[in-house]
Formats: C-alpha cells, sequence, structure tokens
C-alpha cells in the first residue's frame, strides 16, 4: 500500500529507516544505502552495505559487487565483506544441518 493522497515525510521515512537498521533490519540497511548514494555520500553508502551483507543480506553483496565493480569500494573492503557474508552462510547451514540431525 503506498498512501495514495498522503505527502511523502521523507525525513520521518528516514528515520524510521534509521531505526529500524540499529535494530537489525538488513533491508532498511540497504534503504539507508540507497539515500546515501542519492546524496552523493557513496562511503556512508558502501558502510550500510558492508554491515547489510555482514548480517547475510544477500542482496547488499550484490550491490556491494557492483558498488566495486564501478569503483566506488575497494576491493579490500568488497574482499572482507564478501568473506564475512560467506562465513555466516556457512555457519548457518553448519547450524540448519545440526539442527536437522537432531531433529532424526
Amino acid at each position: 500500500m503506498k498512501g495514495h493522497g498522503v505527502k511523502k515525510d521523507e525525513k520521518k521515512e528516514l528515520y524510521n529507516s534509521e531505526e529500524a537498521a540499529i535494530q537489525g533490519h538488513t533491508s532498511a540497511r540497504c534503504n539507508l544505502a540507497f539515500h546515501e548514494s542519492k546524496n552523493g555520500r557513496f562511503e556512508r553508502a558502501a558502510k550500510h552495505l558492508v554491515i547489510a551483507s555482514n548480517l547475510g543480506y544477500d542482496d547488499a553483496i550484490q550491490e556491494l559487487k557492483e558498488c566495486y565493480k564501478r569503483g566506488l569500494v575497494s576491493k579490500a573492503d568488497f574482499a572482507a565483506a564478501l568473506r564475512a557474508h560467506q562465513a555466516l552462510r556457512c555457519n548457518t547451514q553448519t547450524t540448519d544441518k545440526s539442527h536437522i540431525m537432531l531433529i532424526a
């Protein structure tokens, strides 16, 4: 639902995204990254994407890859985020398999 007929309050939207990001909502982090990049603050946008990817958000790692291709993120920063993302994925899969073994 888009709120037809209601004036968009960007300050409130940004505030709510920041609050959600602080609480660990990865898609809110990506929204903040989009907002920062729209305003030309690519370094801050990259930081939001790194945090979201470190929390396991697949879309964030894909966006970071695009930023790296465009030269907006260093190779070292992208590699570190990718390693953290993969480690989290590997750990999650191991935990899932252990849980399945306990159930059986």
